[in-house]
């Protein structure tokens, strides 16, 4: 299974956050990762969409974290941004299968998103970053 560059983005500036712990402009995660402004003012969006971040406007202005890393699940970011349902195209119900019904290969894959899900929902921010002088050393 591989994640899209936009989950994978959010996982980076969600770590970056945890690791600074007050308001960073996303010009600075994007020089700290070398990923283009554009892309991560988009993934900017979507986690505060879904109350991972909070935007600040004006002078000073930037990203933070919405609550405490050790309160947002690994597992619950990977769900609300990426396109499970589309892992194949049977499972989105976007597809005609002559074999809908006698096929096992959806279930078998539902069963590994589902304990691929499961083992990241044992993690939280604060695990995955470690300590915070230690990550911004690598930054």
């Amino acid at each position: 299974m591989q994640l899209n560059l936009k989950t994978d983005y959010a996982l980076r500036m969600l770590m970056a956050l945890a690791a600074k712990d007050e308001v960073v402009s996303i010009d600075w995660i994007a020089e700290k990762y070398g990923i283009s402004r554009n892309h991560l003012a988009k993934v900017a969006q979507s986690l505060a969409a879904e109350g991972f971040i909070e935007t600040l406007r004006g002078r000073g202005g930037g990203i933070r974290l919405a609550r405490d890393p050790s309160q947002i699940n690994v597992g619950d970011v990977v769900r609300r941004l990426e396109n499970l349902d589309g892992f194949v195209a049977c499972m989105g119900g976007k597809s005609d299968c002559t074999i809908d019904g006698l096929c096992g290969l959806k279930p078998a894959l539902s069963g590994a998103i589902e304990a691929f899900l499961s083992h990241l929902d044992r993690f939280n921010l604060a695990q995955i970053t470690g300590s915070r002088a230690k990550f911004l050393e690598l930054m």
